[in-house]
């Protein structure tokens, strides 16, 4: 599974105060640490930057691929000038770049589209409409269908789209969760050879922070077996890269058997291996949440 890396952050303290300053030492120190840790896209999140975005963003790109020159970037901000500027400065890399994101709004994609195709990008399509979240996996589908059209239309193949069916805290939308996972079921059917990805880390946004490894560790096997391509994550979670890279096989298979109802007896098990039973159940609503599940 590829994973694109969130921490290069205008909500980071240390981040947030570099892009301020133009400061380049803590963005290109975070860049390589991301592509030593193994992310396979660096994710950087100006927010909405307003202001100074169509300058900030080319500054922050080339301060980028100064030291990190062989792995593509995800350029995530809602300001649509910031990202058109960042690409035109844009060095070429082993994967194209990646805008992050398009909503499935006419405003927004009408003008981002283009950029799109003019740049040869890749794009996330965020499930995110008029009427914001989409209710269920139906609504996903149909938002789905409606920009992707239009990006093909534009000359953009569906192996260029990431959709990104939009990742909810547990604490609060757990059905949400259910919902993402049915769609992720419908998505090649729908859009076939579409690439998908989402923000691994909203779900375990609101829980305490020791918990929040085990959420997002969980989940991303969830969505591992009903075939999501990529996931943003933190990459300070060394357990999380190594179950992605393939080096906790054991983890996988008890997930996948806890999905299905057939995890092993919880006695039979270590406290590690409990646990990820444990929150596969919460997940699915089998229990109810609570920040004590763990414990019971």
């Amino acid at each position: 599974m590829l994973l694109i890396g969130e921490s290069l952050n205008v909500i980071s303290k240390k981040i947030g105060a570099a892009y301020k300053a133009r400061d380049p030492k803590p963005i290109q120190e975070e860049a390589l640490f991301q592509r030593e840790k193994g992310m396979d896209y660096i994710d950087i999140n100006l927010g909405p930057a307003k202001k100074d975005g169509h300058e900030l963003m080319p500054w922050v790109v080339q301060t980028v691929q100064e030291v990190v020159d062989d792995l593509p970037l995800a350029l995530d901000t809602s300001n649509i000038d910031a990202i058109a500027a960042a690409l035109k400065v844009y060095k070429d890399t082993p994967q194209p770049p990646l805008i992050n994101s398009i909503m499935v709004r006419p405003e927004r994609y009408e003008p981002m589209v283009p950029i799109a195709v003019e740049h040869n990008a890749d794009f996330i399509a965020l499930m995110w409409g008029p009427e914001g979240l989409p209710r269920d996996e139906n609504e996903r589908a149909a938002l789905c269908v409606e920009l992707l059209y239009f990006a093909n239309e534009a000359g953009i193949p569906n192996e260029k789209i990431w959709v990104d069916g939009i990742v909810t805290p547990v604490n609060i939308q757990q059905p949400q969760l259910m919902s993402l996972m049915t769609f992720m079921e419908m998505l090649q059917d729908i859009s076939p050879g579409a690439k998908s990805t989402c923000g691994l880390s909203n779900i375990s946004n609101g829980p305490p922070d020791n918990l929040r490894p085990i959420l997002n560790q969980t989940y991303m096997v969830m969505l591992q077996k009903y075939g999501m391509h990529s996931l943003i994550v933190d990459p300070l979670d060394d357990q999380l890269i190594a179950i992605a890279k393939g080096q906790r096989q054991d983890v996988v298979d008890l997930i996948y058997s806890a999905m299905d109802g057939n995890a092993p007896e919880m006695g039979s098990l270590s406290k590690e291996m409990q646990d990820y039973v444990k929150t596969v159940d919460v997940i699915l609503g089998r229990s109810l949440y609570s920040d004590s599940w763990l414990e019971l």
